[in-house]
């Protein structure tokens, strides 16, 4: 175990920095790009001062650690502003858009075409083959009215 002493235990933590850094590439999760920074950081460190094992072991959870929570702080506070806020609310998408009801909304519900696709639709009774605006949504479930 003396390779783990000096400079080739810094070599080791950069090492397992870029392999997390790595694996942060191929399987996305936020926390392993935090993990990286903290082990590149470990290797720097091991590397001016050379502390003993169990201080390498120290100093990379306390700074894994500050890295998470600052990030996550630092993202709760200033969030990424999407493009395309919407994205992954498909039904909040449609709504605005004029659809067709397919199956007569009868107490309630029924279900209406948009494009090429049928959703559940709730609102007051129509007929089918009545146009609809869409107004809202309540999960999966469009909001409807009928058009003017």
């Amino acid at each position: 175990m003396d390779w783990l002493e000096g400079i080739g235990a810094a070599w080791v933590w950069i090492t397992l920095g870029l392999l997390l850094a790595g694996l942060e590439m191929v399987v996305p999760g936020i926390y392993f790009i935090w993990l990286a920074l903290a082990a590149i950081a470990t290797g720097v460190l091991t590397a001016l001062i050379e502390p003993s094992l169990p201080i390498q072991v120290v100093d990379f959870v306390a700074i894994a650690l500050i890295a998470a929570f600052s990030a996550r702080r630092f993202l709760r506070q200033t969030p990424i502003a999407s493009s395309d806020p919407l994205l992954n609310r498909r039904g909040a998408q449609l709504v605005g858009q004029v659809g067709l009801v397919v199956q007569p909304i009868e107490q309630g519900n029924g279900r209406v075409r948009l494009g090429d696709s049928e959703w559940l639709a709730m609102g007051p009774d129509l007929a089918t083959g009545q146009r609809v605006r869409i107004t809202g949504t309540q999960g999966t479930v469009l909001v409807v009215e009928p058009l003017a």
